[in-house]
Protein backbone atom coordinates (compact mmCIF):
# COMPACT_ATOMS: atom_id res chain seq x y z
CA UNK A 1 0.00 0.00 0.00
CA UNK A 2 1.43 3.61 -0.64
CA UNK A 3 -0.19 6.60 0.26
CA UNK A 4 0.40 9.39 -2.10
CA UNK A 5 3.28 11.71 -0.69
CA UNK A 6 1.38 14.71 -1.75
CA UNK A 7 -1.50 13.93 0.26
CA UNK A 8 0.60 13.31 3.19
CA UNK A 9 2.31 16.82 2.73
CA UNK A 10 -1.59 18.37 3.43
CA UNK A 11 -2.70 16.06 6.13
CA UNK A 12 -2.85 17.25 9.31
CA UNK A 13 -3.63 15.80 12.73
CA UNK A 14 -7.30 16.57 13.22
CA UNK A 15 -7.08 17.01 16.84
CA UNK A 16 -4.03 19.18 17.29
CA UNK A 17 -3.33 20.55 13.20
CA UNK A 18 0.47 18.39 14.15
CA UNK A 19 1.82 17.04 11.15
CA UNK A 20 1.53 13.41 10.55
CA UNK A 21 3.93 10.46 10.01
CA UNK A 22 3.57 7.17 8.38
CA UNK A 23 3.76 4.32 10.82
CA UNK A 24 4.36 0.46 10.44
CA UNK A 25 3.31 -0.97 6.84
CA UNK A 26 2.11 2.60 5.76
CA UNK A 27 -1.18 1.11 7.54
CA UNK A 28 -1.25 4.47 9.67
CA UNK A 29 -0.85 8.12 10.11
CA UNK A 30 0.73 9.16 13.83
CA UNK A 31 0.50 12.45 15.52
CA UNK A 32 3.07 12.31 17.69
CA UNK A 33 1.87 15.16 19.31
CA UNK A 34 -1.37 13.47 20.75
CA UNK A 35 0.21 9.77 20.22
CA UNK A 36 -2.50 8.98 17.98
CA UNK A 37 -2.49 6.60 15.12
CA UNK A 38 -4.89 7.19 12.10
CA UNK A 39 -5.94 3.96 10.57
CA UNK A 40 -4.98 3.90 6.82
CA UNK A 41 -7.84 1.87 5.39
CA UNK A 42 -8.17 0.52 1.69
CA UNK A 43 -5.69 3.46 0.99
CA UNK A 44 -7.91 6.19 2.60
CA UNK A 45 -6.91 7.96 5.54
CA UNK A 46 -9.56 7.31 8.67
CA UNK A 47 -8.94 11.20 9.90
CA UNK A 48 -12.29 11.16 12.68
CA UNK A 49 -10.67 11.79 15.70
CA UNK A 50 -13.28 8.93 17.23
CA UNK A 51 -11.30 6.24 14.60
CA UNK A 52 -7.73 7.10 16.24
CA UNK A 53 -5.85 5.11 17.78
CA UNK A 54 -3.45 5.04 20.98
CA UNK A 55 -0.19 4.99 19.83
CA UNK A 56 0.65 2.15 22.90
CA UNK A 57 -1.90 0.45 21.51
CA UNK A 58 -1.18 0.29 17.70
CA UNK A 59 2.19 -0.72 18.75
CA UNK A 60 0.54 -3.66 20.20
CA UNK A 61 -1.34 -4.96 17.43
CA UNK A 62 -4.76 -3.08 17.92
CA UNK A 63 -6.36 -1.31 14.62
CA UNK A 64 -9.87 -0.89 15.04
CA UNK A 65 -12.04 1.24 17.88
CA UNK A 66 -14.08 -1.40 19.81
Amino acid sequence: MSLNKELLQILACPKCKSDLTLVGEEDGLLCSQCALVYPIREEIPVMLIDEAIPEQDWEQGVRTKD
